[in-house]
């Protein structure tokens, strides 16, 4: 399981440290794609073949459907850790989370995310509103 909230800095060839806490789950290889809310999703290799098998049994005629694999899939790349524990986020990925220097890596359950600092800020400022009244429409 993946826990908590960790800044860094991605360097000018686009590689990143990865918590040395997210890098015994994840692995030293492991699937980034795009995410949802403008992030990055990291799984380790088991959770990417449950996802790949939950995207599998998605009907092929839903055009939603369709449109959902294709984003998962062709912004998928596998990253290997280095002997600093970086990886290198591909510059298309990149541009999609709009990470251009500070980095939010956070732990959620089974996978990583890799926020902009940014971003990670406007969506906690936008959610903090909003935790109570979701909760009580979540049934736990």
């Amino acid at each position: 399981m993946f826990l908590g909230e960790y800044r860094h800095t991605i360097d000018a060839k686009g590689r990143l440290i990865i918590p040395a806490r997210f890098r015994e789950g994840l692995g030293e290889k492991f699937v980034l794609t795009k995410g949802l809310d403008g992030c990055l999703f990291a799984y380790p290799p088991q959770e990417w073949a449950e996802m790949e098998n939950k995207m599998r049994s998605l009907p092929l005629t839903r055009a939603d459907a369709r449109a959902f694999v294709r984003f998962f899939f062709a912004g998928a790349c596998e990253c290997e850790v280095d002997k600093q524990g970086r990886i290198l986020i591909p510059g298309n990925l990149r541009e999609y989370a709009g990470i251009e220097k500070d980095v939010v890596v956070i732990g959620v359950s089974a996978r990583v995310e890799i926020w902009s600092a940014e971003r990670w800020e406007a969506y906690n400022s936008q959610a903090a509103g909003q935790v109570e009244e979701i909760a009580e429409k979540i049934v736990l």
